[in-house]
């Protein structure tokens, strides 16, 4: 008996393991496009672990000035070099491939539930493809994909 109650206690109490994801940086996609994340969409948790990899060669990935939420850390990969990300704080969170940002080589996390920054990422400026990249994840982002 008690035993069980002690394992449902510590059900409540014990934090739940982190997840990691993968999203690759590839030059061809298998669709056809070109310079793309994969996926370019993605819902974590708080405390979630995104490895950006470099499947192919000539990208990295950066966060997007104006696209993250408050209190959380921007980030910068190198060139053709993996990078692992721990997202803490809630809200959405704009990446960006800098050498590809203006053929539209953009992505969007969205960490947890009810992101406060939503109107702050949607409203900010971009040039070229990124634009109408960014502006095709927000209406996938709303119909809940």
């Amino acid at each position: 008996m008690y035993r069980i109650l002690i394992a449902a206690l510590l059900m409540l109490v014990w934090p739940a393991a982190a997840e990691t994801y993968v999203i690759e940086m590839r030059t061809h996609a298998p669709d056809g496009r070109r310079f793309v994340f994969q996926p370019d969409l993605l819902r974590i948790e708080p405390g979630d672990t995104v490895h950006f990899v470099a499947a192919d060669k000539g990208h990295n990935v950066a966060s997007v000035d104006g696209m993250i939420p408050d209190g959380a850390r921007p980030w910068k990969g190198r060139l053709s070099q993996d990078l692992e990300v721990t997202f803490d704080v809630p809200g959405i969170y704009g990446f960006r491939c800098i050498p590809h940002y203006a053929m539209g080589m953009v992505g969007l996390i969205v960490v947890g539930d009810a992101p406060a920054n939503l109107q702050q990422a949607r409203t900010k400026p971009h040039a070229g493809r990124a634009r109408v990249n960014f502006a095709r994840l927000f209406e996938r982002l709303e119909a809940g994909d």
